[in-house]
């Protein structure tokens, strides 16, 4: 702890500790989770935004994550609940080895495969990995994993009425005894004591549900401004009979997850101030909650830091009225990156609704089929549709092939797709590829990774927008002026896309790539 005034005047010299300690005496909402205070005079780390007394500079500390807090001894807040905020940007903005390894850490990696596993999965070994992560995150993936498991059993505790004991189990914990023990050394509260706590008893299970599937349903916290109804029209106008639904305000879609399926219903909720989704979950594996939140958070980007990209993007003039109207806009993120390979694939060269008629016809012929009064069926895994794709699928016969090729090489491991890639791993494996090229292996990482610096010059209607705000359509002269977009050009991109819509809704049109629809053979073709 920091006692002497020249101590004190040493750490607000630093410019990062200085910036930081303004936004906490700000209490600024916009900065919640992308950053935590810890207090050590009270032992406890704090949202920026807690409306507690101000600390003094020389009782604080800053950590990136929570389980760095949880290592310096400290717990969480009572008052302003530091876990219960958006996710910080940063693991999506990054592109580094702590950034991808947040990403998997979040999708329940070190629950399932353990830290062999994931460092396997980064390429590294675990002894580098941890040595990185403590350097950069102030905690190893053991600790960051427990943090995570903390945070959704305390999540848990509050928005479903599962039992306890389940509540340890899908929150990830290996015995009810480490639950209860992280449980207090994290929020100083047993797991009954935070349970209650909630100011509202959730809805129970309906009856007549068959009880081989758990029912819960989850407040999750969006970062404002959050453009959700855009996003909403967005998944509307690709919704898979079958397999998702859509509303003006609602998704619903089947999943496949690491340990089994799962149905689930997003619902808009919240305020503009503190937008959110209310989430109802059916699932047939418990274990399966986290990872499936986190896909759900990155299905709607609700970590983006709106306010930021909104203001650097609303500085262009070209783009100002388009951020204005459209305040918090958001790139759609992916349940399943296989799945969203195969939507890229099989929509090249085609209308929307042209590829939503084509998968719905792969989709009734191989998908899976959930038991239950409805018709509900998940989408077909790469080696179904390996094993099937060429008697369903129709079209060039270099695009079927260049579909069917992806698949098998899917299916036997060739080719392996990960939240925690870095970009140019994801785009360079693709594009060796025959059959794909570039516009592909951009928008897959765009939805796959949450890449926001990406824009598709490439793309008719992204090009098209461009001219109707004003701006240079022809694909170099759009890149020179989208440099000044940086790091937020994916962003840049949806608003060029809505531009170039007629009803606000984004329709971004595949380039030819990939093949030579003229010669029928698979080839490197030029973008449209």
């Amino acid at each position: 702890m920091i006692t002497s005034r020249a101590a004190v005047s040493s750490a607000l010299a630093d410019p990062i500790f200085a910036e930081r300690y303004r936004i906490m005496c700000s209490r600024d909402t916009r900065f919640d989770g992308q950053f935590i205070t810890g207090v050590h005079t009270t032992g406890i780390y704090c949202r920026p935004s807690c409306p507690a007394t101000t600390p003094k500079p020389g009782n604080v500390s800053f950590y990136l994550t929570a389980a760095a807090a949880h290592d310096a001894g400290l717990r969480a807040c009572k008052r302003c609940l530091p876990d219960a905020v958006p996710g910080s940007p940063a693991w999506n903005i990054r592109d580094d080895l702590a950034a991808r390894a947040m990403r998997l850490i979040s999708d329940g990696v070190v629950e399932r495969e353990g830290v062999p596993g994931l460092a396997t999965r980064l390429g590294y070994t675990p002894r580098h990995l941890t040595r990185v992560l403590v350097a950069e995150l102030g905690a190893g993936p053991l600790a960051l994993a427990r943090a995570h498991r903390a945070q959704t059993a305390r999540l848990l505790l509050l928005s479903s009425d599962l039992p306890i004991t389940d509540v340890a189990f899908a929150a990830g914990f290996g015995s009810v005894r480490q639950f209860n023990d992280t449980v207090a050394a994290v929020y100083e509260r047993t797991p009954s004591e935070v349970r209650a706590a909630r100011r509202s008893t959730p809805e129970r299970s309906v009856p007549g549900v068959d009880r081989a599937e758990t029912k819960v349903t989850l407040q999750l916290p969006a970062r404002a401004p959050f453009d959700g109804a855009g996003l909403l029209r967005f998944l509307g106008a690709r919704a898979l009979p079958g397999i998702e639904t859509a509303t003006d305000r609602s998704y619903a879609r089947t999943v496949r997850l690491p340990h089994g399926t799962a149905t689930i219903e997003v619902t808009l909720s919240g305020t503009d101030a503190a937008p959110a989704l209310t989430c109802s979950i059916r699932l047939a594996q418990l274990t399966d909650l986290a990872p499936l939140v986190s896909r759900v958070r990155r299905l709607f980007d609700l970590d983006a830091d709106a306010s930021a990209i909104d203001h650097h993007l609303g500085t262009d003039p070209a783009l100002a009225a388009s951020v204005a109207l459209t305040p918090g806009i958001r790139v759609p993120g992916s349940m399943d990156a296989e799945e969203t390979l195969f939507r890229a694939l099989i929509g090249q060269q085609i209308s929307v609704a042209a590829a939503r008629t084509a998968l719905t016809r792969l989709a009734d012929a191989l998908g899976d089929e959930l038991p239950g009064p409805d018709r509900r069926l998940l989408f077909p895994t790469s080696a179904q549709i390996a094993a099937g794709g060429r008697a369903i699928l129709r079209g060039p016969a270099a695009r079927i092939d260049t579909i069917v090729r992806v698949a098998e090489a899917l299916a036997s491991g060739e080719l392996a797709l990960s939240f925690g890639q870095t970009r140019a791993e994801l785009e360079t494996s693709l594009v060796a590829l025959r059959g794909i090229g570039p516009w592909t292996a951009g928008y897959v990482a765009i939805r796959v990774l949450g890449s926001p610096d990406i824009l598709l010059t490439s793309d008719l209607a992204l090009r098209q927008g461009a001219e109707r705000l004003g701006l240079a359509g022809a694909p170099r002269a759009l890149a020179a002026r989208g440099a000044q977009w940086a790091p937020w050009r994916s962003y840049a991109g949806m608003h060029l896309w809505r531009a170039a819509a007629d009803s606000s809704l984004y329709s971004p049109s595949r380039p030819a790539e990939g093949w030579s629809t003229s010669q029928g053979n698979p080839g490197q073709g030029r973008l449209a």
